[in-house]
């Protein structure tokens, strides 16, 4: 099975994950910024990773519409974001924003926790990750999931690894 990973990323975390996965499964890399449909039309599998971004997978419509229109790759998705793995209900919401229901039947999906890197953020994510910071110290009576939220995001931090990765690996080679 011929296979290319597709990544966006902004602050590393999302193209670390990529090389990761192109080291396990000796398989083919561009970035986002370079795929294109004929390009596409030379794999069977298109594995393609961003990092969550308002609360969706960040360039996942544009390669969900060229894999559609080449109409021959099996697509396969992992996200990266900082939210810890742990608050499944925060991870099911970000799928149910990019996937339809049908989609999210027939496309696996991955979620690889990272990190945050504010020193390599657009100064817009900047400021709504500090503002949504403040929000979230000034409220009250906060939940379990805003609390882990509030700390997560007060500064940048680097928690991907490997092992992330795995169960996606071992989808693609059971495909084979």
């Amino acid at each position: 099975m011929k296979a290319i990973v597709v990544y966006k990323s902004k602050t590393g975390f999302t193209k670390r994950y990529a090389e990761w996965i192109v080291e396990e499964l000796q398989c083919d890399i561009t970035t986002y910024e370079n795929i294109f449909r004929e390009m596409i039309a030379e794999y069977d599998l298109v594995i393609y990773g961003s990092r969550i971004h308002a609360g969706r997978v960040d360039g996942l419509k544009k390669i969900k519409d060229l894999v559609e229109k080449v109409n021959r790759p099996k697509l396969m998705v992992f996200a990266t974001g900082g939210t810890p793995s742990a608050v499944e209900g925060a991870i099911r919401g970000i799928w149910k924003a990019s996937f339809s229901e049908e989609e999210l039947q027939e496309i696996p999906h991955f979620y690889m926790q990272s990190g945050l890197n504010y020193e390599k953020m657009g100064r817009g994510d900047r400021l709504i990750m500090k503002t949504l910071a403040k929000v979230l110290n000034r409220k009250k009576d906060k939940t379990s999931d805003e609390v882990g939220c509030e700390e997560a995001i007060g500064d940048s931090y680097d928690i991907s690894s490997r092992e992330y990765v795995l169960p996606l690996v071992q989808c693609v080679q059971e495909m084979k």
